[in-house]
């Protein structure tokens, strides 16, 4: 009888010696990313003709329209000038395609020298694609920008 019940201890310290802590983690969904991409089309912002962006991506979305982390992009513009936008997510949700919408406020600095303007609303869309890339579509405001294809880096939504 007491071979049984070796064996089962035995087998059970493998198991557990086997099992990494990140498969015993929950994973909460999240959009993530970091690249540089160009927009597919004519695209301004507060008067400033734009080329595309950098981009910096860290939200989880755990399914309840909440949301919690950070957004950040970079405007390039045509004529050299950089606008940041550092936005906080607050609501965000996946949907089925695989695309995550994530909403919050944001602080948007022009680079012009005028003070930054804050509690801009923001909305960001992100559909990634099969090669790890895909799209953002980013509203500032009333003003929805264009989408933006990512050239470099990586897009996901999990």
């Amino acid at each position: 009888m007491k071979k049984p019940a070796t064996s089962f201890w035995s087998v059970l310290f493998v198991v557990c010696a086997l099992w990494s802590p990140s498969a015993l983690a929950q994973t909460t969904p999240a959009a993530t990313g970091a690249g540089v991409g160009t927009f597919n089309a004519a695209t301004t912002y507060s008067g400033v003709l734009l080329s595309g962006l950098d981009f910096g991506l860290g939200v989880e979305i755990p399914g309840d329209t909440s949301a919690t982390g950070e957004f950040h992009a970079t405007l390039q513009g045509t004529s050299g000038q950089a606008i940041g936008v550092d936005g906080h997510a607050s609501s965000g949700s996946i949907l089925g395609d695989g695309s995550a919408t994530i909403s919050g406020t944001c602080t948007v600095d022009k680079g012009d020298g005028s003070p930054p303007s804050t509690g801009v609303a923001f909305t960001v869309t992100a559909v990634p694609d099969n090669s790890g890339r895909g799209t953002l579509t980013l509203t500032l405001g009333s003003t929805s920008l264009a989408s933006a294809s990512i050239q470099d880096g990586t897009l996901t939504v999990h």
